[in-house]
């Protein structure tokens, strides 16, 4: 709708996690680099956690991309909400076995570890990343931890990295999976944008949408939708967008912290961080009436002139 109107060659602020708007800031980078320097190890579990809607999708998606296919065998499963036996069944599939729906389990995992010893021959290593890592069935977790036991005397056949909520870290504290969390040799947490993140976030996905002109966002508008959207990207994108509409219904050519406000008014999971700063306004005119209050009672309880020098 307001493309046209801002020089935009697409859309900034859309919510498909799209790689080439991942903005190069310090905690995807340090997230990146730790994936990095993890896989190089070659040892166990890396598990990336985060609130929804902090990125953990498209950084899946960007060290997805970016994996080089003379040196590891990807494996992607962005939907684990499966049985043992089905997430076998998948691996397998992503490992390019073609095998008959007849065979049963114990057949399917011998030809999953026979394909893993062969890729390894070949000096690749195997890779597989789950995003929602939090919808793993307690008992496919288990399975899961079981298949990293395939391994060589000098390696690990298998990596698995897990992208989840932190519901994830809630499940992995049960005792029942003590093993597996003393596999976990890497872990990394996305916390919300600061201010600052914001404002370079804003920045870089209007540039790379096309954007050449003015700051679109002002600082007071900047500062408003980091508390409106609690600094999670996710909302940022959804705030952000319904202030440029609105802006553009008016014709104008800077979003104001007016315009974010009226989007955060229309935005029902901004309305939690709305309410919170909300909360945090009225404490404060609270406790101004309450001082005012004790002040008026001091002086209406103390001798005339002994507050005098």
């Amino acid at each position: 709708m307001y493309r046209a109107y801002f020089g935009l060659r697409d859309k900034p602020f859309a919510l498909t996690p799209n790689t080439e708007f991942l903005v190069q800031l310090a905690p995807y980078q340090a997230c990146l680099n730790l994936l990095r320097v993890a896989l190089g190890e070659g040892e166990g579990f890396i598990k990336v956690t985060g609130e929804v809607g902090t990125g953990k999708t498209l950084l899946c998606r960007a060290l997805l991309n970016e994996l080089d296919a003379e040196r590891f065998q990807v494996a992607y499963l962005p939907n684990p909400g499966l049985t043992p036996e089905m997430l076998h069944r998948v691996l397998a599939d992503e490992l390019g076995l073609s095998l008959a729906e007849t065979l049963g389990d114990h057949a399917v995992l011998a030809a999953i570890n026979h394909r893993l010893i062969e890729i390894a021959a070949e000096g690749r290593s195997t890779i597989l990343l789950i995003d929602e890592a939090q919808a793993l069935p307690p008992e496919t977790l288990e399975a899961l931890r079981l298949l990293t036991n395939l391994e060589t005397e000098q390696a690990k056949l298998l990596q698995v990295v897990l992208f989840g909520q932190p519901e994830l870290d809630a499940l992995l504290e049960s005792t029942a999976f003590r093993q597996l969390r003393q596999r976990i040799t890497f872990s990394y947490k996305l916390h919300p944008l600061s201010v600052e993140d914001v404002r370079r976030y804003l920045l870089e996905r209007l540039s790379v949408a096309g954007y050449r002109g003015e700051p679109l966002f002002g600082a007071s508008a900047v500062r408003a939708l980091a508390r409106g959207s609690g600094g999670i990207p996710r909302l940022i994108n959804i705030l952000a967008n319904k202030s440029l509409m609105v802006v553009f219904g008016e014709g104008r050519r800077q979003v104001s912290a007016r315009h974010v406000r009226r989007a955060i008014a229309d935005t029902e999971g901004a309305r939690p961080f709305l309410r919170r700063s909300l909360a945090i306004w009225q404490w404060g005119v609270a406790a101004c009436v309450l001082s005012v209050g004790v002040f008026a009672g001091v002086w209406a309880w103390t001798p005339a002139g002994a507050l005098l020098p």
